[in-house]
């Protein structure tokens, strides 16, 4: 295979490693449930880690509710009678997502006392559900999560904001499971892992109350005074609760060293996760690869992008990619791929983008400057124009992304 084929190939080797499906169906198999279950799936994920359920409990799964993103639903799942799916909104939630919170909520006090319940969070449920104080609407939840999402915010601080406003989050929809045995899997998309982050801790209480930044809307303050605290750890209603984190990021930046070694390669895995500014990483990635040694280097993470008002198309992995193509052009046989492990980077349908040192003439030889769409948030149509955006549709996992570099050996 050439050296794009190369790329897409380790980057589906890290998907395959953390896909929800065979993470749920694996987990379920090291440990069954001994008599019915039912299931609460919420994330980008929740159709695939659904799907494992299915595999792993047959008969056994009684009922259901499954809410993901907007086309992140299966056939098999959407068509399983057993199953109640919904689909709510993503980066920015809408009223779906107050439906959707509400769902929850009915679905789990609905349940028949003493019957076990499998949740299943992966990342993206910050957006699909919520539950917010009396008098607060879904225009106050979309304006909060623009505030967020145009401010150059790691995914803890944004999700401590979002738990300090809602009524279920930061663990308080566990306090609906009343003591019922109940395990909770994890798709992790945060740095740490830390469970209370992942999906903004629906079923993990926090340790201690979210420190508002500054600017937040005034409303936000208020609302946050009138949320009931989260519940303890010992709390009785979450009694019956085990909880596991079956993928996360660390998986799949190993899965991409075992291929690479697989295939003869030489590996260099940088065990820092990728964080802060993505133009910023995009000039330290580029610095790494052109003065590092021939063969795969391998980064995992997830970077921010601020965006401006009027922001164009592409995420920060593209960001992040145009940022390495223009500071590796010049140089000889050096490719990138960046791309969000949800199939999802940014507006638009791409993962990410795979790019190489002649990326910038191609774009500018469709009357475009990377500078400009960089500073405009518009990396994505950039990309579009040189041919180098990577689109895999919705992969059944979110561990936030992946960059891969590669540098051939010298010709002889």
């Amino acid at each position: 295979m050439d050296h794009r084929e190369l790329l897409q190939h380790l980057f589906r080797a890290s998907l395959d490693r953390v896909g929800g499906r065979p993470a749920v169906r694996h987990a379920l198999e090291q440990d069954p449930p001994a008599g019915d279950v039912h299931l609460l799936a919420i994330g980008k994920a929740a159709a695939a880690m659904s799907q494992g359920a299915m595999d792993a409990l047959g008969a056994r799964l009684i009922t259901g509710l499954v809410i993901t993103k907007t086309d992140h639903l299966s056939h098999a799942v959407s068509d399983d009678p057993r199953l109640r799916c919904l689909e709510a909104a993503h980066p920015v939630p809408d009223q779906r997502s107050l439906a959707a919170g509400e769902a929850a909520v009915e679905f789990l006090e609905q349940l028949p006392e003493g019957d076990e319940v499998l949740l299943l969070i992966s990342g993206g449920a910050s957006s699909l559900v919520e539950r917010l104080p009396d008098n607060l609407t879904a225009d106050h939840l979309a304006e909060l999560n623009r505030w967020l999402l145009g401010r150059h915010l790691a995914i803890d601080a944004m999700n401590a904001v979002r738990r300090s406003v809602s009524r279920i989050k930061g663990g308080r929809l566990a306090l609906h499971l009343h003591g019922r045995p109940a395990r909770l899997y994890l798709v992790s998309d945060v740095p740490g892992d830390d469970p209370t982050v992942i999906g903004s801790g629906l079923f993990v209480p926090g340790q201690s109350a979210a420190v508002l930044p500054e600017g937040v809307p005034d409303w936000v303050r208020d609302a946050a005074a009138r949320v009931p605290p989260p519940p303890r750890e010992d709390a009785p209603e979450l009694a019956g609760l085990r909880r596991r984190i079956i993928a996360r990021n660390a998986d799949a930046v190993a899965a991409v060293r075992d291929r690479a070694e697989h295939l003869g390669l030489s590996v260099r895995v940088h065990d820092d996760p990728l964080t802060g500014d993505a133009l910023r990483a995009g000039e330290q990635i580029a610095e790494a690869l052109i003065h590092g040694p021939p063969g795969v280097q391998v980064w995992g993470g997830e970077t921010t992008v601020a965006l401006p008002n009027a922001p164009g198309q592409g995420g920060r992995a593209q960001a992040l990619a145009l940022t390495a193509a223009a500071c590796i052009e010049g140089y000889r046989d050096l490719w990138l791929l960046a791309a969000g492990t949800d199939g999802t980077d940014g507006p638009g349908d791409a993962a990410g983008a795979l790019v190489d040192v002649h990326t910038c003439f191609r774009g500018r030889q469709a009357g475009l400057d990377p500078e400009t769409c960089l500073e405009a948030a518009d990396s994505g149509r950039f990309l579009e124009a040189s041919g180098d955006l990577l689109r895999t549709g919705p992969t059944g996992t979110n561990v936030m992304d992946i960059v891969i570099g590669y540098r051939e050996e010298p010709r002889r």
